[in-house]
């Protein structure tokens, strides 16, 4: 009798590890999938040019072979992205505002609340810009190439959640852990997860 041979392991189950099992994953699962099928580049061009963005190429390669069912459709998700966008400015305002947040570079920190807004909305627009993936984790947009960490971004808690894409999935599927491979520096997002170690009210949470 012979003996049944085993079922094929697909490729995406062995790189990216299980499933998440959350509220927000279970409400974005397509038939118990972790990957749905990829994008058209003419599908990925129109979200670049519609929200202002650039991939970086390795989330291209990406996308265009498959994208997480967890993540935003760049589709038909505009609200949410829109509001995910303005997330880490808005997290770091109330920093300002409720945390004492302030760096010395930004200059004197003006009485008003507009003003001080005005200047932080100034710095946040001149750092490289994030691109969401799920939920509030972000890569950043520059330098345009392969290989940027994943910031998990919380006001200005704010942690690296994978050293590159594929390490990212790893923790984002498996669980958390800090990324134990170089880490390329992104100017501004980078200097806050540095800060958050010198500063008694930033808290690098493994719980993002």
């Amino acid at each position: 009798m012979k003996t049944p041979k085993p079922s094929p392991i697909r490729a995406e189950d062995i790189q990216f590890g299980l499933e998440i099992v959350s509220d927000f994953a279970r409400s974005r699962y397509a038939g118990g999938r972790i990957w749905a099928e990829g994008y058209k580049q003419h599908e990925l061009e129109f979200a670049q040019e519609k929200f202002g963005l650039t991939f970086p190429p390795d989330l291209i390669a990406l996308y265009l072979e498959r994208r997480p069912v967890q993540g935003w459709d760049w589709r038909s998700d505009e609200q949410k992205i829109r509001e995910m966008l303005e997330w880490p400015f808005e997290g770091l305002l109330f920093d300002v505002e409720n945390s004492g947040l302030w760096w010395p570079e930004w200059g004197g920190r003006p009485a008003k609340a507009d003003e001080r807004a005005e200047i932080l909305r100034a710095v946040v627009q001149q750092a490289p810009k994030l691109v969401p993936l799920i939920s509030h984790r972000y890569i950043p947009s520059e330098p345009n190439e392969a290989g940027n960490p994943v910031f998990s971004v919380y006001q200005s808690d704010i942690i690296y959640y994978g050293a590159d894409l594929a390490d990212y999935f790893e923790h984002e599927f498996h669980g958390w852990a800090p990324p134990t491979t170089p880490i390329k520096h992104i100017r501004f997002w980078s200097d806050l997860v540095e800060r958050a170690f010198q500063a008694p009210f930033y808290r690098a949470r493994a719980s993002h």
